[in-house]
């Protein structure tokens, strides 16, 4: 096992500036034309963002859409191509150091040491941003707690389950008592009863007045951790916004799911997926024909089910439910998948 008093030696960022303030405004981050480009790949295509003190903002997007690249140039570890970026009203090329001391970062993929100890993987994390091994060990003991691991503390990485090591990497992002924490698809395969427990933590830490920043795929994960987000596609902002009000602008109340028994898109017979939408033509305020069923965007799902069946229709199963988050992302990004 490396000792990890190794630590002590690594090339540290300096330590947090406790007496610094926040810029007056309220605005820890603000990109203006942000742009990022790999030799002709355009990943980042001049976006316009603020995220304030104490919210949870997240980045939306499908696969390829620039997510990841926004937070590696606001974690000071990919420089920026073109446009404005300031984190903490400092300028990322020249205060890298100063911002990222200040910042908590939980990577896509754990790097944990799983060789070590879980305790002793805050401890080496502590030293690296110059803290005595005093408060480390204090601050570890609190993270431990908060990230319900601390029975776990003499207990080496390696056997913990995956929803373990990623409380484990939030605790370790924490360490520096950080202004800002930023997650990078924060729950990506874990199982349901993780995925709640990490909400909780996250939850927890911007009561305590974290600033949270987001990306993710997940629309329930978007719901319930974010304040305002943007829905990020093909390098550009495509909508911004609450949750709630996403869904007001590019959804409808409600939606009305029609199966019917049939093969749908099969010009071949008459009760085809294209003839049963010219049926429903009018019913909702928009359709979208899918090969399993129809979806019909209406401001009352129950009414619109009544005037689909008086016109004949006869669905094997319909269903109304609320409008989501999901419903506004795949209709600003569609539905073909992003290799």
């Amino acid at each position: 096992m490396r000792d990890v008093s190794d630590a002590t030696r690594l090339d540290r960022p300096a330590s947090r500036p406790h007496a610094q303030t926040d810029p007056d405004d309220g605005v820890l981050m603000r990109a203006r034309g942000l742009t990022k480009t790999f030799g002709d790949f355009l990943a980042v295509d001049g976006i316009d963002v603020e995220v304030h003190k104490g919210e949870a903002f997240g980045f939306l997007g499908p696969n390829g859409a620039g997510k990841s690249s926004t937070m590696r140039m606001i974690g000071c570890v990919s420089p920026v191509t073109a446009g404005e970026l300031t984190i903490f009203g400092l300028d990322p090329e020249r205060d890298g150091p100063e911002i990222r001391a200040r910042l908590g970062v939980v990577p896509q993929k754990d790097t944990l040491d799983e060789e070590l100890t879980v305790e002793e993987n805050l401890w080496v994390y502590g030293r690296y941003f110059g803290l005595s091994r005093a408060e480390v060990k204090r601050r570890t003991v609190e993270l431990l707690e908060f990230a319900q691991l601390s029975d776990r503390a003499s207990d080496r990485v390696e056997p913990l389950s995956g929803g373990m090591k990623r409380r484990l990497t939030i605790a370790r992002s924490l360490i520096n008592e950080p202004r800002m924490l930023l997650l990078d698809e924060p729950t990506t395969g874990l199982d349901p009863q993780a995925r709640h427990i990490l909400w909780d933590r996250l939850f927890r830490l911007k009561r305590q007045g974290v600033t949270l920043i987001v990306t993710t795929h997940y629309m329930d994960e978007a719901e319930q951790l974010c304040d305002r987000l943007v829905v990020m596609d093909k390098g550009r902002i495509v909508a911004e916004g609450s949750p709630r009000q996403l869904i007001e602008a590019h959804s409808t109340r409600e939606v009305l799911e029609l199966r019917f028994d049939v093969v749908l898109h099969d010009g071949t017979d008459a009760q085809g997926g294209e003839d049963v939408a010219d049926r429903l033509t009018g019913v909702g305020e928009r359709l979208e024909v899918l090969p399993d069923r129809i979806l019909v965007y209406a401001s009352d799902g129950d009414a619109a089910l009544a005037t689909a069946t008086a016109r004949g229709l006869d669905p094997v199963s319909a269903l109304v439910r609320r409008s989501t988050l999901e419903d506004v992302f795949l209709h600003l990004t569609g539905r073909s998948l992003i290799d």
